[in-house]
């Protein structure tokens, strides 16, 4: 049995203490400073600290918002990487392997669980490093098939549903102004008529009323 790994994020950083007002001007909430201790399914602590730095890299806190840090992204890829997704279970998997040209999508065999346990052997001690000499060695593999699944599920970690581990207290959502899966707009229409609206995001689960039970957690 593999030892259990754990990931500590103090509560500010990882989402929820922030809104967005209609003029894109962000609010501070609350400041709790109690760190969360967060289970890994599938990376080691140091594995998690270099795909969290990296990803931080990738989509960046600055003046605009908040980026992956707050959103969690790190913990998304965990999860989906110890699902379904990571073990490749939803693409063909069968030769013949080619370097296929983009348009066509990746036809390689590793999955993409294999794919980041590769690649990361390349990023020893990079959430160790200075921005600028992160930068420089994520710019080294910008070209490879991990740095392209590392970008697309940073992404990913920052503006899916929160149930799937990343977009945490809806940060990427209220960044972007997105609302989430709201059925209709109807009620709303003859109440902000004229003015600008923009309601609080809510998730999939707020919206149904019902616990859902994301794709990774399925047996």
């Amino acid at each position: 049995m593999r030892r259990r790994h754990f990931l500590t994020l103090s509560a500010t950083t990882l989402g929820g203490v922030l809104v967005y007002t209609l003029d894109r001007k962000a609010t501070l909430l609350a400041s709790q400073q109690k760190p969360l201790r967060l289970p890994l399914r599938f990376f080691t602590e140091t594995e998690a600290l270099i795909v969290a730095a990296a990803a931080s890299r990738i989509f960046p806190t600055d003046e605009s918002g908040p980026g992956a840090k707050e959103a969690g992204a790190a913990i998304y890829i965990d999860r989906q990487l110890a699902g379904s997704y990571g073990h490749d279970r939803f693409r063909y998997t069968q030769p013949p392997f080619e370097d296929a040209p983009a348009q066509f999508g990746y036809q390689g065999q590793a999955t993409p669980r294999q794919i980041y346990r590769e690649g990361l052997k390349g990023l020893k001690h990079f959430h160790l490093l200075p921005f600028a000499e992160q930068d420089k060695a994520l710019q080294e593999i910008e070209s490879s098939t991990f740095f392209s699944l590392l970008r697309q599920n940073t992404i990913e970690g920052m503006f899916s549903d929160p149930m799937h581990g990343g977009n945490a207290g809806m940060v990427g959502w209220q960044l972007v102004g997105f609302p989430g899966p709201r059925m209709s707009n109807y009620d709303d229409v003859d109440k902000h008529y004229g003015e600008a609206f923009r309601p609080p995001p809510s998730t999939l689960a707020q919206v149904t009323g019902r616990k859902l039970r994301p794709s990774e957690d399925e047996p």
